[in-house]
């Protein structure tokens, strides 16, 4: 049987590993098998990924990284051109989509990635000792 100490490959981050979707264990295998959804096993090394649990974090950071840029545009649109609303949304929604699109995939394998090497599990409260 393998253990994690047997994969850890080296000189790989967190965020290299899951920006590019791989195994956060072998760094060879996928972890996505479509767009978003989290394969069930890595093919090379078997990790299974049912630890992962990266919930609304990649949609937060992308809209947080994005949403800055995305309005200091629509205020400098609007602020040089006076532009009229259509123009915003033919520009500034598309705009903000497709940001938002292009990050999340990497957020999310990073997220998972983080996970797993920091052995993140969900929280519980330990017992206190007896007097």
């Amino acid at each position: 049987m393998m253990t994690d100490q047997d994969f850890l490959p080296l000189g790989k981050t967190s965020l290299e590993l899951g920006a590019r979707g791989l195994c956060p264990r072998c760094g060879k295998g996928h972890i996505f098998n479509g767009f978003l959804t989290l394969a069930s096993r890595c093919e090379v090394c078997d990790l299974d990924f049912s630890f992962a649990d990266p919930a609304d974090g990649p949609a937060f950071f992308a809209m947080s990284i994005v949403s800055f840029p995305i309005v200091g545009f629509a205020a400098w649109l609007e602020l040089a051109f006076e532009a009229p609303v259509w123009v915003h949304l033919l520009t500034t929604l598309p705009l903000l989509v497709l940001s938002c699109l292009a990050l999340l995939r990497p957020l999310k394998g990073w997220l998972v990635c983080s996970q797993y090497i920091n052995k993140a599990k969900e929280g519980s409260l330990s017992p206190r000792d007896q007097p």
